[in-house]
């Protein structure tokens, strides 16, 4: 119908928009100097998670006519009464919330765009466990694109001899090293989490905001475990909100849309489709990185054909 056609191509250019402002704004306020402490990630992640769980419950109030009872009802019947169905998402979403932490270390470490593109292994990793886990099969031309985005990804990664050029990055060695390693395991718990919570997708009717809510109830949970244990001193000494400001709210309310944007996606849309919106977001978020925030460094080859 036109309604659904709609509805996928603007979950998908919502998913660009997330995709590359999340990015751009979280490298942003985590390499900004301010006053102050800086805000702590972890704090940031339950953030999102708490955001995330407020707005599925007006969703899932929303697709029930705003009536409290049966409000009430669903999270009664679909969370409290179903113990092993919520307990299984506890898997994913102890996963997501290490990921999430493991994104705001890379994008402390990384330019926006390298971050981008390294991140994209992801799909690698998200292809091998839907032929392990879900029993995909995968054609010839879907293992060339695969193995062709291993060569990008090398590339990018391949050491330069631009380092001590006017347009040299200040990033060291070494903190780029810390950030290729968190994006690195960011995409095998983004592959293995993802691939997991398509397989309870596809094996209950459950509604994904619903799904939504008991992956966010567990991230909530891990994420305060995540709080206390690597930022407890810092939490007794300034509180848990140290550091926020109109930006960081803003990556938290980003990172709180885009769970949702993706579950809308998948409702709309399909994962090739995704996979172009996500290639669109590189692209914008690598301009941006370059022209704007100026934090992205490319070879004298790619640099003549910005220049141009």
């Amino acid at each position: 119908t036109f309604l659904n056609s709609w509805l996928k191509y603007v979950s998908l250019g919502v998913l660009v928009l997330q995709t590359t402002s999340l990015v751009l704004t979280m490298r942003y306020s985590r390499t900004l100097l301010g006053e102050g402490p800086r805000y702590l990630a972890s704090s940031a992640v339950v953030s999102a998670e708490l955001l995330k769980i407020l707005t599925c419950l007006l969703l899932v109030f929303y697709d029930h006519s705003f009536s409290v009872r049966a409000l009430n009802r669903v999270l009664n019947e679909e969370i409290l009464n179903k113990p092993m169905e919520t307990l299984k998402l506890a898997i994913p979403s102890g996963i997501y919330t290490l990921q999430n932490n493991l994104l705001y270390v890379a994008l402390s470490n990384l330019d926006a765009a390298t971050y981008q593109v390294t991140y994209q292994l992801k799909i690698l990793t998200t292809a091998l466990f839907s032929v392990s886990m879900l029993g995909k099969r995968l054609g010839l031309y879907q293992w060339l694109s695969l193995l062709i985005l291993m060569t990008g990804i090398a590339l990018v990664q391949w050491p330069t001899e631009s380092l001590g050029g006017p347009y040299s990055t200040p990033l060291s060695a070494g903190s780029q090293l810390v950030g290729v390693i968190a994006v690195l395991i960011a995409c095998f718990s983004s592959g293995f989490a993802g691939v997991y919570f398509e397989k309870i997708l596809k094996e209950t009717k459950q509604s994904v905001w619903v799904r939504n809510i008991q992956l966010g109830l567990f991230g909530l949970v891990f994420g305060l475990i995540g709080v206390f244990v690597y930022d407890g001193e810092r939490v007794r000494e300034s509180g848990v909100f140290q550091g926020y400001n109109s930006l960081t709210w803003t990556v938290v309310a980003l990172q709180a849309l885009g769970g949702l944007v993706i579950a809308a996606v998948i409702k709309y849309a399909d994962n090739i489709l995704k996979g172009f919106a996500t290639s669109l977001s590189i692209i914008l978020s690598t301009l941006i990185s370059y022209f704007w925030l100026k934090d992205f460094d490319p070879t004298k080859y790619t640099q003549t054909h910005f220049d141009k």
